[in-house]
């Protein structure tokens, strides 16, 4: 390289270079930057071809613009060059300070190559540093000036206008070039990425209100009731918001309905279900109050939706009323457990009753067990042997031996001999004769209104049931003998009165046996106990003299 100094420096080539730069940094996108780029190679620095080749993200390079020839740059725009012959073409030619000069002797083998190459038509050098057609220049841009900055992309020039090789103030002019146009292709690619970002974050907001619009839409107008409600803390479950259909199902506007929490309008027995549903989400069927004091069956179910990524969490409720079919669900469990013609818990559902509250093992079987594992634990397996309790029954604590309030039987013949479960059988007397003279239809009448009557003289928590036919049982909790006695004597006067049937008056009798529920036994050996009593008691008032049957 030729390094003379320049004889002078023309103020008109200063102020071109100038205005070239200035261009760079006010060019409105990234292909009007590039363009600017290869225009001020030609215009401000005095060359008459300039290429700018462009790092694509896979790094290799495209000719991203073009300035000077037409036809050059119908021919080379949007072709692209390996990484890896461009690095080579880098590597082989002489350094220029930051520019790299390839003279046409050893450019020769660079021909096959595939960098786009465009070769200029001209006469031979006629002395050492007259420009070849050949010789080839460039100019790296970096992002930065700082060692292991990225390569941008390259400057290529050819055919400077006065002919001949530049000098140091060209060489020096074009690096300065270089640098400043890496400078604006960074802003340009900047620029382009921010307005990208933006366009990508105004077209996410757009999607994010017109979901947020979706979501309320989908909120207020849904056909069920929902809701939206804290999560955590002090306020769980106050409710934030309430649609119209929660609304009306609950009978309160949406300003009342934001005093609330859900535990605040659950039904108190449904409050533990509640808890456990809301914890993390879940479904639960329970009751939620309306303003007049009546509850509403509802399916809830709960979805925990956060409000942003770090942000509070919320409970999305659903709430559909299932009243109806609730309302079937327990008409279907209670005909199952009542009967049809009275209403009376029927035969299942006494003996149901009666087993909740009778265990395997008699209360006298306890006190025996303590009595023994006080005296010596090594008794505890004759204990067993005799009693008949099994090996898990003897590991736990002897407390745990008794689990509930175990059922005793009284001593009749004892008046201090304390209350226990009364069985009262009841079969009604000339009930046969009455269906066979009247008909079904007048036995069915009197069925209905002996067990309402029945109901009637019982206390509130005693069980009146039929059993089938015309036989009925009354459980009473809670009675000495004397007290099941009288019991039995109100319930026969409360049956006795004559009934009106079809404008006709009947009259039935009754009799009863009394039985006590104890533990150790079964609910068919206590039935059994209570019927044989009453046949007792039948016989004995049948074989009297004076004794009328009634009906």
């Amino acid at each position: 390289m030729d390094t003379e100094s320049e004889p002078y420096v023309r103020l008109s080539t200063l102020r071109r270079l100038h205005k070239v730069v200035a261009d760079l940094n006010t060019a409105r996108s990234l292909a009007d930057t590039l363009q600017a780029v290869a225009d001020g190679v030609v215009r401000g620095l005095g060359y008459e071809l300039a290429a700018v080749n462009l790092v694509r993200p896979d790094g290799d390079l495209v000719v991203a613009a073009f300035a000077g020839s037409p036809a050059g740059e119908a021919l080379l725009a949007g072709r692209v060059g390996s990484r890896a012959s461009w690095e080579r073409r880098l590597a082989m030619g002489e350094r220029w300070g930051a520019l790299r000069f390839i003279p046409h002797t050893e450019g020769w083998v660079l021909i096959d190559d595939d960098v786009p190459q465009w070769h200029s038509e001209g006469p031979l050098p006629r002395f050492p540093d007259e420009w070849h057609p050949g010789d080839r220049l460039y100019a790296p841009m970096y992002s930065s000036q700082s060692a292991g900055s990225d390569l941008i992309g390259v400057i290529s020039v050819d055919r400077p206008a006065n002919g001949r090789h530049p000098g140091p103030w060209g060489c020096e002019a074009l690096q300065m070039y270089a640098f400043q146009a890496g400078i604006a292709i960074s802003n340009a690619r900047m620029r382009a990425n921010m307005q990208r970002a933006l366009v990508r974050l105004e077209r996410d907001q757009q999607a994010l209100r017109a979901s947020e619009e979706s979501f309320r839409q989908a909120f207020e107008y849904a056909p069920s009731g929902m809701a939206i409600a804290e999560m955590g803390g002090d306020q769980h479950g106050k409710l934030l918001r309430a649609n119209d259909a929660l609304c009306r199902l609950l009978g309160r506007s949406a300003s009342v309905m934001r005093r609330y929490s859900f535990s605040d309008l659950v039904h108190p027995e449904d409050v533990g279900l509640l808890l456990r549903t809301s914890a993390e989400g879940g479904r639960a069927e329970l009751r939620l109050a309306r303003r007049d004091g009546s509850y509403v069956w509802v399916s809830l179910r709960n979805s925990v939706v956060a409000d942003t990524a770090d942000g509070p969490r919320f409970l999305l409720t659903h709430v559909e009323d299932i009243e109806e079919r609730k309302s079937r669900e327990l008409q279907l469990a209670h005909r199952a457990s009542h009967d049809s013609l009275t209403g009376l818990p029927n035969s299942a559902e006494l003996r149901a009753r009666l087993s909740s509250r009778l265990c395997g093992r008699p209360h006298d079987k306890d006190a025996a067990a303590a009595a023994a594992a006080a005296a010596d634990p090594e008794d505890l397996d004759e204990f067993a042997f005799s009693y008949g309790y099994g090996p898990d029954e003897l590991a736990a604590p002897l407390g745990a031996l008794d689990s509930h309030t175990h059922a005793v039987t009284p001593d009749e013949n004892d008046e201090a001999a304390g209350k226990g479960l009364a069985v009262l059988f009841c079969d009604l007397d000339g009930f046969k004769l009455i269906n066979d003279r009247y008909g079904h239809h007048a036995g069915d009448a009197v069925l209905i209104e002996v067990a309402r009557r029945l109901t009637g003289a019982v206390r509130d928590g005693d069980t009146v049931a039929r059993l089938g036919g015309d036989e009925f049982v009354v459980l009473a909790d809670g009675l000495a003998p004397a007290d099941a006695a009288d019991l039995a004597v109100r319930l026969r006067n409360a049956i006795v009165p004559p009934i009106r049937v079809d404008g006709r008056s009947v009259r039935v009798g009754a009799s009863f046996g009394i039985g006590w529920a104890g533990c150790g036994m079964t609910a068919e050996e206590v039935l059994h106990s209570a019927d044989q009593r009453m046949y007792v008691e039948k016989r004995s008032r049948s074989a009297k003299p004076n004794h009328r049957r009634a009906g």
